[in-house]
């Protein structure tokens, strides 16, 4: 009542004034505008009804006498909003930026990398260009899998690069029946683990062990390289003679024989499945011990590292070729079997 009340006050000056029949109307609609407020909580308001009383706040400054539905802060509130939502949506437009890369592009990068580890970008780009494939070199460094820097070349490495051209040598003790010392010595060849020379003595000499270098290299037969270790047996006089063959020495770090894994698996070998079951009387009885195993060990012992083949080669009997028969080997301690007709 109050209210009504109030808007018959605003309305006195056009009752007086010959506007009798507009402020009526304006006062009907309102008293039916206050009724309305009272029976519905909030009334719901589209869009358009929102935008309309945005626009009329610009262009009638009397326009919050004329509110009843909602209150001016709330039709301020939807002109800030309205601003917001403008300008997020701007802001979420979409630039041009980068163009995407055919994801068959990037396989094809990817697998020439894989395939051709010593090539970079540059190489890899040529590549694209002469099959027609038209992309920057810097996508192409994009694309390429990071890669750790490669370590420096290990031994396992320098061994497998050069395995047909190196040759090792070292020394092992044997101890005699009579409580003596004697030095075996043997010249093996890496590309089918192959033992060339070998030789005993009770007194190594640098002089003694350049004789036999050139006792297991004769003519042109001398390798490229002979891995050895420190020891001072291998002095001036060797170093010499090896140097006046034409070959390269690789040494190994002091106190490391795996260095050297080749010789040390032979020596180990050796002890193993000979001498470690024979008493040693001399050196013309280990000289005709380790001369009967190195025939066996080149004729009939397998390999794991030749494919399960002897070093000199075993050719694959046939069962047709008649019975499995045995032959002894060094003294008893090894047999080598063969096919025989009956």
């Amino acid at each position: 009542m109050i209210t009504l009340l109030l808007y018959l006050l605003r309305l006195l000056p056009f009752l007086c004034d010959g506007r009798r029949q507009l402020a009526l109307e304006n006062l009907a609609l309102r008293q039916q505008l206050a009724v309305y407020k009272r029976m519905a909580r909030r009334p719901k308001l589209r869009r358009s009804d929102r935008l309309f009383w945005v626009w009329l706040a610009k262009v009638w400054v009397g326009w919050r006498q004329s509110l009843v539905i909602v209150t001016p802060d709330t039709v301020l509130r939807w002109q800030r909003r309205r601003f917001r939502e403008h300008w997020t949506k701007l802001s979420r437009r979409p630039t041009r930026g980068r163009p995407r890369v055919d994801p068959e592009i990037t396989a094809l990068v990817i697998q020439m990398a894989a395939a051709n580890p010593l090539w970079g970008a540059p190489r890899i780009h040529g590549e694209l260009l002469k099959l027609g494939i038209h992309v920057a070199e810097r996508t192409v460094s994009r694309l390429l899998p990071k890669r750790r820097t490669p370590p420096s070349q290990t031994w396992r490495t320098f061994l497998t690069n050069h395995v047909r051209d190196l040759v090792s040598i070292d020394f092992f003790i044997v101890p005699t029946v009579r409580l003596r010392v004697l030095f075996a010595f043997v010249v093996l060849a890496h590309d089918r683990r192959r033992v060339l020379h070998f030789n005993v003595t009770e007194y190594p000499t640098a002089a003694w062990t350049a004789q036999q270098i050139v006792d297991a290299f004769p003519d042109d037969s001398a390798p490229s390289y002979l891995l050895h270790d420190r020891d001072s047996v291998y002095g001036h006089a060797f170093r010499q003679r090896v140097k006046g063959m034409g070959i390269g020495e690789v040494l190994t770090a002091a106190h490391s024989p795996w260095q050297n894994p080749f010789s040390e698996r032979l020596i180990g070998s050796i002890r193993r499945e000979c001498l470690n079951h024979v008493l040693v009387l001399g050196e013309r009885h280990l000289r005709r011990t380790l001369a009967r195993y190195f025939a066996y060990y080149h004729r009939a012992r397998t390999h794991l590292s030749l494919d399960k083949d002897a070093p000199h080669g075993r050719p694959i009997e046939r069962p047709e070729l008649g019975k499995v028969i045995p032959i002894r080997e060094v003294g008893g301690l090894h047999h080598r079997y063969v096919r025989r007709a009956a």
